[in-house]
């Protein structure tokens, strides 16, 4: 699997698991950052180098985010900033989903830093 398809398939995940049931206290925030890392997955995915598809890729089965991650990391390509600028947006689309505003403005925040104004 390239490079490029894995960042596709993360930027998709992402945006699918977007769709709240209703409005937290930090939707309106969580959408704008989810855009900026989107739009930051997809430059690196243009300009990442790319390795050749594996035996287990024909196997038809979904790729997990841990192969993904292992398949980037073998070519060196998502930044670990990137990696864990994601797994701090899980973190706040879980606590708004909870209701809790505090950890998701500090899980904002994280990604904030990760990611630069």
């Amino acid at each position: 699997m390239n490079v490029h398809r894995s960042m596709m398939l993360v930027a998709a995940v992402l945006v699918a698991s977007t769709a709240p049931v209703f409005a937290g206290p930090c939707t309106d925030e969580i959408s704008q950052m989810e855009g900026r890392i989107r739009a930051l997955l997809e430059a690196g995915a243009r300009s990442g180098p790319s390795a050749a598809e594996s035996s287990a890729a024909r196997l038809h089965r979904q790729p997990t985010p841990g192969s993904i991650a292992a398949a980037e990391s073998a070519v060196g390509s998502a930044p670990a900033q990137t990696t864990e600028a994601v797994k701090a947006m899980v973190t706040a689309r879980e606590a708004d989903s909870r209701g809790d505003q505090s950890a998701c403005e500090q899980a904002l925040s994280e990604v904030k830093r990760l990611i630069g104004p």
